[in-house]
C-alpha cells in the first residue's frame, strides 16, 4: 500500500488539458530548501492526514462523471513500493495517469513507462546538472545524483508520453542564465515550464525570506529558450 498524505479533489491546472484529482504521496529521497511541502517530505504524522488507498479511490469513483485523470505526486511517488500496483487501480479506474517525479529513481521510472502505468510524466529539473549546483537545490551529496537526473531525463523523452519538464527559479540557486544550460539539458522535450519562485513556508526558514525573480526576467528567459529551439514548448507558471 502507499501512503497518502493529501488529497485534492478537482484541479484544472495539474494536468494539461485534463480536469485531475491529485493524490499526494508522503516521503522523498531530496531535501530541496525552497521545498514549500515540508510536512509531506519529512513525514510529519503531527500534521498530516494519513488517507488509506482504498478511500481515496472510492473519493475519486464518485466523481468519475467529471474527473478524467489523477495526478500522483508528493514528496517523491517513486519512493512508495508498492506504486505500480496503485497506478494500476488507478488505470482500471479508467482515467488518465499522470506521475509527478524528481528523477532521482530513473530504474523505477523505466519500470512505470514500460508497463504503460501512466500517460503524462512531469519531471522538476532543480538546476543546471552540476553536482555541486544540484547538491545545493536538492540538499544531496552522492557522485549519482546528476547521473540519475540526465538518465530520468533521456528516459523521459525518448518515453514517447507526454511529458513535462520545470524549475522552481529560486534566487541564488538558479540564475536566469542558468535556465538556457538546463533547456539545452532536456534538448527535444515537449514542454518547460519556469516556475516562479514563492517565497513563504520552507523546508530551510532562510529561503522564506528569499525575494523572488520579476515576472519580466522569466518572461525574457523564456523566450530565449523558445527562440532557441531547444524545447518544443517553454512557459512560465506562477506558484501563487
Amino acid at each position: 500500500m502507499v501512503e497518502i498524505g493529501g488529497f485534492q479533489r478537482v484541479s484544472l491546472m495539474d494536468y494539461p488539458g485534463k480536469i485531475t484529482s491529485i493524490i499526494f504521496l508522503t516521503g522523498c529521497n531530496m531535501r530541496c530548501p525552497f521545498c514549500h511541502n515540508a510536512e509531506l517530505v519529512m513525514r510529519n504524522y503531527n500534521s498530516l492526514r494519513i488517507y488509506g488507498e482504498d478511500e481515496i479511490l472510492e473519493k475519486i469513483s464518485e466523481a468519475l462523471n467529471f474527473i478524467e485523470a489523477v495526478t500522483i505526486t508528493g514528496g517523491e511517488p517513486t519512493l512508495h513500493q508498492d506504486l505500480e500496483e496503485f497506478l494500476l487501480r488507478c488505470k482500471n479506474l479508467g482515467l488518465s495517469v499522470k506521475l509527478d517525479t524528481n528523477g532521482l529513481n530513473p530504474e523505477k521510472t523505466k519500470r512505470i513507462i514500460e508497463k504503460n502505468l501512466v500517460d503524462y510524466i512531469a519531471m522538476d529539473v532543480k538546476s543546471a546538472l552540476n553536482p555541486a549546483r544540484y547538491s545545493a537545490s536538492t540538499g544531496l551529496k552522492h557522485q549519482s545524483l546528476t547521473r540519475n537526473i540526465s538518465e530520468s531525463i533521456k528516459l523521459i523523452i525518448n518515453s514517447g508520453i507526454r511529458h513535462e519538464f520545470r524549475t522552481t527559479v529560486v534566487p541564488g540557486l538558479v540564475s536566469p542564465d542558468d535556465l538556457l544550460e538546463i533547456a539545452a539539458s532536456i534538448k527535444g522535450a515537449d514542454a518547460y515550464y519556469l516556475q516562479q519562485y514563492n517565497p513563504g513556508k520552507t523546508l530551510d526558514p532562510k529561503l522564506a525570506e528569499v525575494k523572488p525573480y520579476s515576472r519580466n526576467v522569466l518572461d525574457k528567459a523564456c523566450a530565449r529558450i523558445s527562440q532557441s529551439g531547444l524545447v518544443t514548448h517553454c512557459e512560465v507558471r506562477a506558484t501563487w
